[in-house]
């Protein structure tokens, strides 16, 4: 079913995070609805990862509230203790990070169906239903491959087929073309969009590069902990320049 759009899955009021002394997120406020891809931009140091962490439920906002549209009802993240929230990322999040974060010992259909063994599901299906997603995003045939078998763009489409097999409507990417080529960004990239957003679900996309962002529906800039208001977003020469 893809959620009604109308409503979003995810919005976050108020959130503070803060490192010692060091404040990584200074009272931002973000909603992300259902078919939005929103690219998160800025500096290193800026709390766009932070955010992102505090967004998934990685990290617990130190002040703040952060809630999700679960296919259960409407959960506040921010009031889950740790095993809830780890529960919560297991079965309605997907997750794609720079370096994939794959095990390499498993087979790239090993690896798609982890998540789906872990809530319970028996391996025949849960196998069956990750090789089906590896198809769908091209790597029909590649099954068995272990992950040191894989070209980097490969591995990253395995990894985007692990986060989209639980049928999470909300997707998380962080860098997820930084380790790649040009060419190969693009594929990736083409591949994680049109995987989620097909479907009717969202992505947020932590990202340096200005072509990523560009391709996303959105883009949100973060500079000391804080989303900058659109009049002061710098001009596309200034983010490429940021980027290199």
């Amino acid at each position: 079913m893809i959620p009604d759009a109308s409503e979003p899955l995810l919005s976050a009021s108020a959130l503070v995070k803060s490192y010692g002394s060091t404040r990584a997120l200074d009272g931002v406020d973000l909603a992300v609805h259902p078919g939005e891809a929103v690219a998160i931009m800025g500096a290193s140091g800026s709390g766009k990862t932070t955010l992102l962490h505090v967004l998934a439920g990685i990290l617990a906002p130190d002040q703040g509230t952060v809630s999700l549209r679960t296919r259960s009802g409407l959960v506040r993240v921010d009031g889950l203790g740790e095993r809830e929230r780890s529960r919560l990322r297991r079965e309605e999040l997907g997750f794609v990070f720079q370096q994939g974060l794959l095990v390499p010992e498993l087979t790239a259909v090993e690896n798609v169906a982890l998540p789906l063994l872990l809530t319970g599901h028996a391996r025949d299906a849960a196998e069956a239903h990750a090789a089906r997603w590896l198809a769908a995003l091209g790597l029909a045939g590649m099954e068995g491959r272990r992950i040191g078998q894989l070209s980097g763009g490969q591995a990253q489409r395995v990894a985007i087929a692990r986060a989209q097999v639980t049928g999470a409507r909300l997707v998380f990417a962080d860098e997820p073309t930084g380790a790649l080529d040009s060419t190969t960004s693009d594929e990736v990239m083409h591949a994680l969009l049109d995987s989620t957003l097909s479907q009717g679900h969202a992505l947020v996309v932590v990202t340096h590069d200005p072509q990523v962002a560009a391709r996303c529906t959105r883009t949100i800039r973060m500079s000391d902990g804080r989303i900058v208001p659109a009049s002061h977003v710098p001009t596309a020469a200034a983010v490429a320049g940021e980027a290199r």
